[in-house]
């Protein structure tokens, strides 16, 4: 991944940015390149949620509980941050388990007709704007990480392939238009698992149990997607998640899906006789 060197000119070099961290990969590869642009980067993030290493990799990092939403922003405001990101997921898992809000977490969820991620992440980022933080675009600052149409990996699908991803493409529309997740499991135009709550690789593993050798995973944006919230995302552990059981092909959503770690990426899935390709929204 090379570094943008024409990030948005509101925000200039030297300046600090903040970082509202989830799980995964994308927070620490934000982190590197915003600092590889010249900025500061002061990181909240989540316990239980957000990978230790983080702390490596930014200036000044605050570590809250998923929930304590005044301790959020009054961490950002100490920084002198006016302009944030927020990457990465929290497993919706933990609603049910570890959440503990805070009152002003309690005030933000009264407000809330429906309990739909889109609408809380909106409601977050609208509460942030009032404190005078902008929540900017998940690949701010970022070029090459996204994935781009065609054929990624040196193996294309087959016919019979094409035929499920096909299928899968329209069923993943429908599953993100009802907000239940981004991700199916395809096998000879059966649907054989459908993402939820316990996220992608979980998917994958179900998928692949039941759909036996050859399963393909078909990933992509909501209908609905706000750019500025949980965009898909694919790296070398999803690659290795598929071939623990087996699959064959992972078809993507061109311009809209993030692609970690994009060399090891598709070196694995060359490896592994996967096909990666990148679809175009229609």
């Amino acid at each position: 991944m090379q570094p943008d060197e024409t990030m948005q000119p509101s925000l200039a070099s030297g300046q600090r940015i903040g970082l509202i961290a989830g799980n995964g990969r994308f927070p620490i590869i934000f982190a590197d390149n915003a600092k590889r642009l010249g900025y500061t980067v002061s990181a909240v993030a989540h316990i239980g949620e957000t990978a230790p290493e983080l702390e490596q990799h930014v200036e000044r990092i605050h570590w809250i509980k998923i929930g304590q939403f005044n301790k959020l922003i009054n961490a950002l405001k100490e920084d002198g941050v006016q302009q944030a990101v927020m990457l990465g997921g929290v497993s919706k898992t933990h609603v049910f388990t570890t959440v503990r809000p805070d009152f002003r977490a309690l005030a933000l969820a009264s407000r809330l007709r429906i309990w739909k991620d889109d609408a809380i992440l909106r409601e977050i980022a609208a509460e942030l704007e009032r404190e005078g933080i902008q929540i900017r675009e998940s690949t701010f600052g970022l070029t090459g990480i996204l994935v781009e149409g065609g054929t990624l990996t040196k193996r294309g699908p087959t016919k019979k392939e094409w035929d499920d991803i096909h299928f899968g493409w329209d069923i993943a529309h429908d599953i993100g238009r009802l907000d239940i997740g981004q991700c199916v499991v395809i096998k000879d135009r059966v649907v054989v698992a459908v993402e939820a709550v316990e996220g992608t690789d979980e998917t994958i593993r179900r998928g692949g149990t039941l759909g036996r050798e050859g399963v393909v995973v078909v990933k992509r944006c909501k209908p609905q997607q706000d750019l500025r919230f949980d965009l898909p995302a694919v790296g070398p552990r999803t690659i290795e998640t598929m071939e623990a059981v087996h699959a064959s092909v992972l078809a993507l959503e061109a311009g809209r899906t993030v692609l970690l770690d994009r060399d090891e990426t598709l070196r694995r899935a060359d490896q592994a006789g996967i096909a990666i390709v990148g679809l175009e929204k229609q």
